[in-house]
Order: C-alpha cells, then structure tokens, then sequence
C-alpha cells in the first residue's frame, strides 16, 4: 500500500480514537452525576449511560486505538532508520506510550462504571478528561513542527496549556456552584 494510504489511515484512526477517549471520560462524568438524581431518574439514566460507554469503547475506542498502532507500525516500518534517528519522534512516541497508559486508565474506569463501582467526583473526572487534551496538543506539536521548535518553548507551551485549562476547569465548577445555589 502506498505510503500516502496508509498515513491517512493512521490519522483517521487516531482522530477516532481520541474521539472516543473524550466522549468516554464524558460518560463517566454523566454516570456520575446521575447520582444526584431520585430513584428511577436515576437507574435510566446509568443503564443508559453504561449501554452508551460499551457501545463507544468497544465499537470505537479499543479499535481505533488498535488500529492507530498497527498504521503506526506500519509507517514507521516504511523509513524505520529515518524515524528512529528524529529527537522529535522519541519525544513523540514518549507521548504516545503515556497516550496508552491514559487509555489502559479509562479502561479501569470503564469496567468501574461497568460494575457501579465508579468513585470518582465529576470534578476529578473533567480535569482527567483535560489529560487526552495535553496529550493531543503535545503530540500534533511535536509532528508539525518537528525540529522547528525548541523543546524548551515546546515544553514550557505544554505546562502553560496544562495551567490555562486546570483555571478553566475551576472557573467552570465556580460557574455550576453558583448555577446551582440560584436553582
């Protein structure tokens, strides 16, 4: 397959696995604050909301993360001693090896939600959501500019990132409290 094919189908998949891995952290967070809600209110909502996360974990997050790997793969088979020799590509795959890791947590939370045994506040669950978001702006960085920045300016840009979306995070939940107290 020409190499142009299999790129695609790379990017592809990786835009679909991190679609599914923000909707799913989503869902966890809904679960979550169903909670909140009476009895049968309740019970609809969390059946629903499980039917809704095996449906996009299983249907489209596992396979495209799966997918992502072997189009990986097979891309940097094509040129391995080029990619292998890039600074920017072990930085790159630093990244997507804790990219797995995140993907092998929600998978933990997954089978929580599964088995009602989900403990995390909806808070904790929006900031951990922000994590794929680090990891997407790191990532796509890193490929675009490659050489072409510092990874100083690089990293720093990273932790500032982290910083402005933890203050959104907080600014959000101050907003839902004070929504909240007027209702």
């Amino acid at each position: 397959m020409e190499f142009g094919y299999i790129k695609a189908l790379h990017i592809i998949f990786v835009v679909t696995w991190f679609a599914g891995l923000f909707y799913i952290v989503r869902l966890f967070i809904y679960f979550v604050e169903a909670d909140k809600e009476g009895g049968d209110v309740k019970a609809i909502l969390q059946k629903q909301y499980k039917l809704m996360s095996k449906r996009l974990w299983y249907g489209i997050t596992w396979p495209s993360a799966i997918l992502t790997a072997v189009f990986a793969s097979w891309l940097f088979s094509t040129n391995f001693s080029y990619y292998i020799s890039q600074p920017w590509m072990h930085i790159k795959l630093t990244f997507v090896a804790a990219l797995y890791v995140y993907h092998f947590m929600c998978h933990r939370m997954f089978t929580q939600l599964i088995n009602d045994n989900l403990k995390y506040s909806s808070f904790k669950l929006r900031i951990f959501n922000e994590i794929a978001t680090v990891f997407l702006f790191a990532i796509v960085f890193l490929v675009v500019l490659k050489n072409a920045i510092s990874w100083i300016w690089g990293a720093v840009g990273i932790v500032l990132f982290g910083m402005l979306l933890m203050l959104a995070i907080k600014a959000y939940k101050k907003i839902r409290e004070k929504n909240n107290t007027q209702k």
